[in-house]
């Protein structure tokens, strides 16, 4: 996982965000769509030419939707390159603690620290032409080489693992072996798992379409209601 490190202030931030919230209703209820889409951006500002999901947007959005009596649901759409691990892991605490039903589709892809927000929801979805990249915490910008530092990654790490194996049926060995795999990705450790291969090891629930995620959502909808 790799935490947003860059600080750049060139462009437009608004015109960047692409976390916005939409609400949908019908005969079988109202339900809230956030798409998390592009770089997970952090404390600092990422690279203009990036599009982002700004966690300190969709908080607030997810407190609003929680106390709202009309929202019944939440549908995330999620195609993400991963990005700040905080705030990854602060968006995904969010929706998981939510006491409406969620549902979760991986469109594209769910990297990186995209792997606990696409675990988070009640029900999991992933495309069959998704996919999903697992690997170690990373960091850029000055690292100091002392014990410290690398005590400190291992335990970020550490909490990545524990909320992903919280929220899926993976169990924590077998996901840090993935997390560790040196023959799969070119120049780079971990691996990449697509469509049904990611709900065989148990991370994602079920392959699916859009009308598969939201059957799903409204029948969690339907389960409260009664």
């Amino acid at each position: 996982m790799q935490e947003e490190n860059n600080n750049s202030g060139g462009g437009n931030s608004n015109e960047r965000d692409t976390a916005d919230i939409i609400t949908t209703k019908n005969s079988r209820g109202c339900i809230r769509c956030l798409n998390i889409i592009g770089t997970i951006e952090g404390h600092t500002i990422a690279s203009p030419q990036c599009k982002t999901t700004k966690y300190e947007h969709v908080l607030p959005q997810l407190v609003e939707l929680e106390e709202d009596d009309d929202v019944d649901g939440l549908l995330v759409l999620l195609n993400t390159v991963g990005g700040d691990v905080e705030a990854g892991l602060a968006i995904a605490e969010m929706i998981s603690g939510l006491s409406k039903p969620k549902v979760s589709l991986v469109l594209g892809g769910g990297h990186s620290i995209g792997v606990p927000l696409s675990v988070s929801a009640d029900i999991s979805f992933i495309a069959h032409s998704a996919s999903m990249t697992i690997h170690p915490m990373r960091t850029s910008g000055v690292v100091i080489g002392v014990s410290q530092t690398f005590e400190y990654m291992k335990r970020m790490q550490d909490r990545i693992i524990d909320f992903i194996v919280r929220h899926s049926n993976i169990e924590y060995d077998a996901y840090k072996k993935m997390m560790l795999t040196t023959d799969e990705i070119a120049n780079d450790v971990g691996s990449v798992l697509f469509g049904a291969k990611a709900v065989e090891c148990g991370l994602i629930d079920r392959v699916g379409t859009l009308s598969d995620a939201l059957d799903a959502l409204y029948g969690l909808i339907e389960e409260k209601s009664c």
